[in-house]
C-alpha cells in the first residue's frame, strides 16, 4: 500500500479481506429452522404482526384492530398522540390556519395540549434555541462533507456534546433543555449539511441562510433550503403536516426503541439521539421513502401508459418476482409492521397530495401513484402468502410530496428525523422518569461446547 493511500479505499476488493469475509460467512450461518423450533419472535413480532410486549408508554398509541363478538379483527388504522386522535389534532390546527408541528411537539413532551400563551412561549423558546455555537457551521458542518446527510447529522449531534458544559447530566431538567435545543437545531444541521455537500461535492453555489424566529419549523426549512427563500402557503402547510405525522409512532418502532434501549444504559442525550439517527438511516425504516421514489422513477420509464391497469399489474408482478428495480421482491411503500387495512398517516397525507400535484402540474404522476396504491394489495395477495392485510404506508406518499416540494433526495430521511426527534425526546424523558432497568433481552446460544485447540495443533 502506498504511504498516502486511504486505508478505507485500500480495503475494497482486497484479497485478504475477501478471504476473511468468506470465513466470517461460513461460521455465522444459523439453521433457519431453529428459529421456529425455539419459537424465536424474529423482529420481536409474531407472524400476524403483533409485537412482543417490551414496555409501557403514555406517549402514543397505534390501533390496528378492534374486538367484535369477543374476537380481534383488523380495522382501519388509527394513531393517537397522548390519547388524542391525530386526525382531530390536524383538523384543529388546519381550521385555525395554524402550523401544527410546534403544538404537537409540546403535546408529546409535556403530555397535554398547550393553551395559547403556553404555545406562544414554547414556540418563542424553540426560536431562541434555533442557533448553533460560534463557528460550528464552519468548523464542523463544512468539514468532510458527504452525500449522506444522516451521517452528517449524527456527527454534528455527537460534536455538540463537546460544546455542552453539562453534557452528562441526565436529570430531567437538563435532558429537557438538551432535547429542546436539538429539536430546534435539527433543521439547521440538516439543511446546512446538504448545502455543504452541494457546494464542495457538487460544485454548486454555497447558500447559508439564517433562520427567521417569526417562522414555523416547516417555513424555516424551506427558507433555509431555497436560495430565494420563497415558498407558497400550500407548500409550507403540506411540509408541516408531514412533520406532524412523522413526529411519533409508538415505542416499538426501531429508532424509538433504540432511544429507549440506549437511554436505559444511563448515557447522555447526544449519544442516545445519535443512536436513534443511526437506526432511522436504515432503508427498512426512515430510508424507505427514498426506495419508493426510486421505484416510481423506474416504473415511469418502464410503463408506457400510466393509466393502463394491466401494464401496471405486470410491472408490480415483476417487482415481486425480483425482476425489476432493485430485485428485492418488494413493492416499496406497501405494507406495514403494524397496520393492515390502512395507515392513517398515509390517508392524511394523500388528502393534500392531489392539491399539491395540481399546483405543481403533476396530476399524471398522482394518478399513477393512486393506481399503484389500489392495485398493489391485489397483486401481493395473488402472488404471495400473507398473514395480514397490505395497504399503503406513510412512505408511499411522503417521498412524492418531498419531490414536489423540490427537496433534494439527500434530505428525505433527515426531514423524517427533524420530525421524529420530538417523539424520541418524549420517549427518552419517559424512560428516565420511570427509571426502569437496563434493557437486555435474551438470545439463546445454539453453539456446541468445544475444546480449545492449542495454536501449534490447529
Amino acid at each position: 500500500m502506498a504511504q498516502n493511500e486511504n486505508i478505507f479505499d485500500y480495503c475494497e476488493n482486497n484479497p485478504q479481506i475477501m478471504s476473511l469475509a468468506d470465513i466470517c460467512l461460513a461460521n455465522n450461518n444459523i439453521d433457519q429452522s431453529l428459529y421456529t423450533k425455539y419459537d424465536v419472535k424474529r423482529g420481536l413480532r409474531d407472524l400476524d404482526g403483533k409485537g412482543v410486549l417490551a414496555g409501557l408508554t403514555d406517549i402514543s398509541e397505534i390501533r390496528q384492530n378492534k374486538i367484535v363478538d369477543g374476537k380481534t379483527v383488523p380495522c382501519d388504522g388509527q394513531l393517537f398522540y397522548r390519547g388524542i386522535n391525530v386526525n382531530d389534532i390536524i383538523a384543529g390546527f388546519l381550521k385555525d390556519k395554524r402550523f401544527g408541528f410546534e403544538e404537537v411537539t409540546y403535546l408529546l413532551i409535556f403530555g397535554k395540549l398547550p393553551n395559547a400563551k403556553e404555545l406562544e412561549d414554547f414556540t418563542n423558546l424553540l426560536a431562541a434555541y434555533r442557533t448553533l455555537p460560534t463557528n460550528f457551521v464552519r468548523d464542523v458542518v463544512m468539514k468532510a462533507p458527504t452525500s449522506d446527510m444522516m451521517n452528517t447529522l449524527a456527527r454534528s449531534v455527537l460534536t455538540l456534546y463537546c460544546y455542552d458544559t453539562n453534557a452528562n447530566d441526565i436529570s430531567v431538567t437538563n435532558v429537557l433543555r438538551q432535547c429542546l435545543q436539538l429539536i430546534s437545531v435539527f433543521p439547521l444541521l440538516s439543511v446546512y449539511g446538504y448545502q455543504a455537500y452541494n457546494h464542495y461535492c457538487c460544485n454548486k453555489s454555497l447558500v447559508i441562510h439564517v433562520p427567521d424566529p417569526k417562522l414555523s419549523t416547516a417555513e424555516n426549512i424551506l427558507t433555509l433550503l431555497r436560495e430565494d427563500k420563497k415558498y407558497t402557503e400550500l407548500e409550507a402547510r403540506v411540509l408541516d403536516l408531514a412533520l406532524v405525522l412523522h413526529a411519533e409512532h409508538g415505542g416499538g418502532n426501531n429508532s424509538t426503541f433504540t432511544t429507549h434501549v440506549v437511554t436505559s444504559s444511563g448515557t447522555d442525550t447526544y449519544s442516545a439521539i445519535a443512536a436513534a439517527l443511526s437506526s432511522l438511516k436504515g432503508p427498512k425504516h426512515g430510508g424507505a421513502n427514498l426506495k419508493v421514489v426510486g421505484m416510481f422513477d423506474e416504473m415511469k420509464k418502464a410503463i408506457k401508459d400510466w393509466t393502463d391497469e394491466e401494464e401496471i399489474d405486470v410491472y408490480l408482478q415483476k417487482l415481486l418476482h425480483k425482476e425489476a428495480f432493485d430485485r428485492s421482491g418488494l413493492i416499496y411503500g406497501m405494507g406495514h409492521a403494524v397496520y393492515s387495512i390502512s395507515d392513517p398517516r398515509a390517508i392524511a397525507l394523500k388528502s393534500f397530495v392531489k392539491e399539491l400535484a395540481v399546483e405543481k402540474g403533476l396530476e399524471k404522476e398522482f394518478t399513477l401513484y393512486s393506481n399503484v396504491e389500489r392495485l398493489a394489495p391485489i397483486v401481493i395477495g395473488r402472488e404471495k402468502k400473507i398473514y395480514k392485510g397490505v395497504s399503503a404506508n406513510v412512505d408511499f406518499y411522503s417521498g412524492f410530496i418531498y419531490s414536489m416540494l423540490g427537496l433534494p433526495k439527500e434530505l428525505f430521511t433527515p426531514i423524517f428525523a427533524i420530525a421524529r426527534i420530538s417523539g424520541w425526546s418524549a420517549h427518552r424523558l419517559e424512560e428516565l422518569i420511570n427509571a426502569g432497568k437496563i434493557i437486555r433481552p435474551a438470545y439463546k446460544s445454539i453453539s456446541d461446547e468445544k475444546q480449545y485447540t492449542p495454536l501449534s495443533e490447529r
